[in-house]
């Protein structure tokens, strides 16, 4: 675990070239069950060489480019937007783009939609592949992946977005940034890190009943 903290400062300190911060994709014919009441917290951000520190509701996010040599987390993207999953993210495509996977084509909400998004489901963790890896991954927005972070992989939300995430079996809650795509099995809502589970209660049992609700930045 030192190595991998080690690893992730190292990381932190030293990247200051690389991708872009952007937005994500998706396409799939979907159904949302939008209501009111999004959360609003106050936020701060810093920008540092290579990336920025996010303070979201007393929750710390560091937001670093990953080097375009990584993989993605999800190499089973065929395309964003039309182009290819690293193209689209060099050239700022990413948002709310269409994306196919495995041939089926998705496609997010806008953003005014993911504001008021409330939605109950059956969350699950990844990142394990990570922690093997000398290296690390890329998510679907160009971010480098933390899976001791706090962040998740969505089907459907623009990238990147904040929510907070409640497990309802314990009702623990906490913030994570939605900045990656998936999770792709039947069933699953959201994805989260392995840290956002850990902190949520359920990274031993793989999965939980959790609510997501968009966070809405005020600061």
């Amino acid at each position: 675990m030192r190595r991998r903290r080690q690893a992730w400062l190292l990381l932190t300190a030293s990247i200051a070239t690389s991708c872009l911060f952007l937005s994500a994709c998706g396409m799939v014919k979907a159904t949302y069950r939008l209501t009111k009441g999004t959360v609003v917290l106050a936020y701060k951000a810093t920008k540092f060489a290579g990336g920025t520190v996010y303070t979201v509701g007393g929750f710390t996010f560091d937001v670093i480019s990953a080097p375009f040599s990584w993989p993605l987390t999800h190499d089973d993207i065929d395309t964003i937007d039309g182009l290819s999953p690293k193209e689209a993210i060099a050239q700022g495509r990413v948002k709310a783009s269409p994306y196919t996977v495995r041939g089926k084509r998705y496609v997010p909400m806008t953003v005014a939609q993911a504001k008021t998004y409330r939605e109950k489901g059956i969350a699950s963790w990844y990142g394990d592949e990570t922690y093997r890896q000398r290296g690390g991954h890329m998510t679907a927005n160009g971010e480098a992946f933390n899976p001791d972070g706090l962040s998740a992989a969505h089907k459907h939300l623009p990238l990147p977005i904040f929510v907070r995430v409640t497990n309802l079996s314990n009702r623990r809650s906490i913030v994570v940034r939605v900045n990656d795509r998936g999770p792709f099995i039947e069933g699953r809502m959201i994805d989260l890190s392995a840290g956002a589970a850990k902190r949520l209660g359920f990274y031993k049992n793989g999965t939980a009943k959790v609510l997501v609700e968009t966070v809405e930045l005020e600061g």
